[in-house]
């Protein structure tokens, strides 16, 4: 499952499953980030496709650099599966394109974000600050 949520980047599964898939996903991202032989190696042996851990290594982990932790979101369904009306919900990466619902940006990013709005000739409000003054 971890394949796939690394190839879809969003997948709809039971909750005990998302929840246990959490831990997996997470655990591969930090390897991702480190990005040395040895962490390509232990990816390897919970990834399944060496094209997904290509994926993981140049798009996943550098799109995490800057978050300390908290790369997955489930997000519980209302609806049940037919059948055995086991709970579902949707496991996704945060701070991917089409996300349901934006995540906030780590902290990191929002220290440097006054900096950036100005380079680009922005200015930023201040707290005291209101639109119209």
């Amino acid at each position: 499952m971890v394949t796939s949520l690394i190839k879809h980047e969003r997948i709809e599964t039971t909750e005990p499953k998302a929840k246990e898939l959490k831990h997996l996903a997470e655990r591969v991202i930090r390897y991702g980030k480190d990005g040395s032989i040895h962490s390509r190696r232990e990816a390897l042996k919970i990834v399944r496709e060496k094209p997904m851990v290509t994926k993981l290594f140049e798009i996943l982990g550098p799109r995490y650099e800057d978050r300390d932790g908290g790369y997955t979101r489930i997000m519980k369904l209302a609806r049940r599966r037919p059948g055995d009306n086991a709970p579902m919900a949707v496991i996704e990466y945060v701070d991917r394109p089409g996300e349901i619902r934006a995540a906030r940006p780590p902290q990191k990013r929002l220290k440097n974000l006054g900096d950036v709005l100005e380079s680009v000739g922005i200015k930023p409000l201040k707290a005291n600050q209101t639109e119209e003054s």
